[in-house]
């Protein structure tokens, strides 16, 4: 992985290396970097849930504590320190058992240096296991219809994202304003939407909040080198914060568990749509991730999904 330097830690050949252990039967364990709330279904909580509750052991990393969602008012937001972050993340990277890890999900960064400190435990975990997939969850900014909104945290770390994981990524899931800035490419429609996507570099990118052809619809495109889908669901007001995240674990769990891009993508939004519907039904402000947990397993919320006609690649 060009780039991506391993920490020193994680490349001495001891008996208890990660190469001297071989990848268990049964699912593979996932590692999760996302921030944790005290009180919420969003950022790590939501992923942590849903891939255990799908069967997956999980190595959560948290980047920042907060006691809930910055969207219900404000409050204290603790970053580890630098170096305890990055001390925690090479010891995993040397970790006897990191054979067993089969795929790492990052999301929410509390600052760009720990951003360096998840490039060399995502390369650390491909070298001792060369099939894991990598998804990274760009969370860094987001923009209202009326055009309001931007990054919600700061350039330096939306910048690491770009340049450090964004590269060693096999599947991204922007939404729509992060996958144009991190682009830098216009995203006003669903063709410039699909451009910007595979300009970001991973084979498998999920564009969420991508404009719908339906009225009052959401939309997700799943873009790739040589296909593209849509999958739309009606819009559900007053929706919960946590629907990237709960996206994410899902479709990286459906993938795991060996579904193509193309299977993987209703039942992971199907699932969110229903967990959607059914928390708005209960009044809740949150994703109601424990009262209807076997929507997670068995969703039977339907989503529309088209193909769109892309021009081919040029030949290089």
């Amino acid at each position: 992985m060009e780039g991506a330097t391993p920490p020193a830690s994680a490349t001495a050949t001891t008996p208890d290396a990660p190469s001297a252990r071989s990848a268990p039967a049964g699912r593979p364990a996932v590692v999760v970097l996302s921030s944790l709330v005290a009180r919420g279904s969003v950022g790590g909580r939501a992923v942590v849930f849903a891939l255990e509750r799908m069967g997956f052991p999980v190595w959560f990393l948290p980047t920042v504590l907060l006691p809930w969602h910055p969207g219900h008012g404000r409050a204290s937001r603790h970053v580890p320190p630098a170096d305890a972050f990055a001390a925690l993340a090479a010891d995993l990277a040397r970790a006897p058992w990191l054979g067993e890890v089969g795929a790492v999900l990052t999301g929410y960064f509390g600052s760009a240096e720990q951003v360096e400190a998840a490039a060399g435990l995502v390369a650390a975990i491909k070298a001792a296991r060369p099939d894991a997939l990598y998804l990274c969850d760009p969370v860094i900014g987001d923009q209202k219809p009326d055009g309001s909104g931007g990054l919600y945290l700061p350039e330096a770390t939306a910048i690491a994202i770009r340049d450090r994981l964004m590269p060693l990524a096999d599947i991204a899931t922007p939404n729509r304003f992060e996958a144009g800035w991190l682009s830098g490419l216009p995203v006003g429609s669903t063709a410039e939407a699909i451009a910007a996507a595979r300009a970001l570099g991973p084979g498998t990118v999920l564009v969420t909040s991508a404009p719908a052809m339906m009225h009052r619809s959401v939309a997700t495109l799943l873009v790739e080198a040589t296909r593209c889908l849509q999958a739309e669901h009606p819009l559900v007001e007053g929706a919960p914060n946590g629907t990237g995240d709960l996206l994410a674990a899902t479709f990286l769990a459906r993938r795991l568990d060996g579904m193509t891009s193309e299977a993987a993508l209703p039942r992971a939004l199907g699932a969110v749509f229903e967990m959607v519907a059914r928390s708005v039904r209960a009044g809740s402000d949150e994703l109601v991730l424990a009262a209807e947990q076997d929507t997670i397993l068995h969703p039977m919320a339907q989503v529309t999904v088209r193909a769109i006609a892309t021009p081919k690649p040029r030949a290089k």
